[in-house]
């Protein structure tokens, strides 16, 4: 779940505090081009405000008519747009896309629920929120790193917190300013770093501090497909050990800080080590997209641009390849991003 579904949460929370009636919309189903992802929420005030969107509001107009007043649901039902050519037209989807929404009515003992995850949100804790179709039934339990958004028609099941997660070596000036932007982009940070003269003062809320060494660090956190790591500290005894352990994992994103000519003698000595070609060749080295960022801060937006784009699949400028395969279509059972 990311930031802006999460103050979507906040939103019903409130308004059902205050005695409005509330109906929330989640994503469970896209075909074809989709402004939000599944797992996307949208909450409609009865009155006809909303908070977050399901569809970059190609679809947000229909349902406000359909879901409040007279109209707003006492159960939960989907809503299914775009199943013919003239409804995806109409909707502004794309031709022959398909949209698919669970929406359902804040109760009380929902609004109750809805309390318990937005504080274990805050807490930086992954949790998993089921709903029952046929009862309107909530039920919240913890998350683990395979837990991933899955419907099928009878319960939906939807994970809460943050599901990525940025292992940072170094806990320099540049650190904090990468650390602070990746908590906005729901990022759950660690800074490694075992030397005191740079450990003292670190004062970035939010974010973990470990002293421990960084290759003992990398495999301490059991790295997995939602999990990046940036080596930023310009000292090979410290980036290198990291790079060794996190090249082998299934880390979606490493990089490291420094020159071309910098990042070639790295990947020569790493090549001296049990590390295969198709390992070594993951480095992202120079770290970041050439944007020619110069300032720390400017450094830190470059790095997390190109960790979206290799977190996207999207095509990284002047690489001629994608950084991850072409996603098939998103449908329920996805994990969401």
């Amino acid at each position: 779940m990311d930031s802006v579904d999460l103050e979507v949460l906040r939103s019903a929370v409130a308004w059902r505090r205050a005695g409005h009636g509330v109906t929330l919309a989640t994503v469970v189903e896209t075909w074809g081009s989709a402004p939000r992802p599944v797992g996307a929420m949208l909450a409609i005030r009865h009155d006809g405000m909303v908070s977050g969107s399901v569809s970059g509001g190609c679809v947000e107009d229909d349902m406000i008519a359909k879901l409040t007043g007279a109209s707003a649901p006492t159960a939960p039902q989907q809503l299914i747009y775009g199943v013919t050519r003239e409804q995806a037209e109409r909707f502004g989807l794309p031709c022959g896309g398909r949209l698919a929404i669970v929406v359902e009515p804040v109760t009380e003992a929902g609004l109750a629920m809805l309390e318990q995850l937005v504080a274990a949100s805050d807490r930086r804790e992954l949790t998993v929120r089921t709903l029952d179709m046929r009862t309107g039934a909530v039920t919240l339990s913890p998350g683990t790193r395979d837990s991933v958004l899955r419907f099928d028609g009878e319960v939906l099941q939807t994970v809460h917190g943050p599901l990525w997660r940025l292992l940072i070596i170094g806990a320099g000036q540049l650190s904090r300013y990468l650390a602070e932007m990746a908590r906005t982009l729901d990022y759950r940070v660690t800074v490694c770093d075992p030397r005191e003269e740079y450990v003292f003062g670190w004062d970035v809320p939010g974010v973990e501090l470990v002293r421990t060494m960084p290759d003992d660090t990398v495999l301490a956190m059991e790295l997995d497909g939602r999990s990046a790591v940036v080596a930023l500290t310009h000292d090979p005894k410290l980036d290198d050990m990291a790079l060794l352990e996190a090249l082998k994992s299934p880390a979606f994103y490493v990089g490291a800080l420094g020159s071309r000519s910098n990042n070639e003698k790295r990947r020569r000595r790493l090549a001296g080590f049990d590390l295969s070609e198709t390992e070594i060749a993951r480095l992202y080295g120079p770290v970041g997209l050439a944007i020619g960022s110069r300032t720390p801060p400017e450094i830190a937006v470059s790095i997390l641009a190109e960790m979206t784009a290799v977190r996207r699949g999207a095509l990284i400028p002047g690489s001629g390849v994608r950084a991850l395969p072409e996603r098939e279509p998103v449908s329920a059972g996805a994990a969401c991003s």
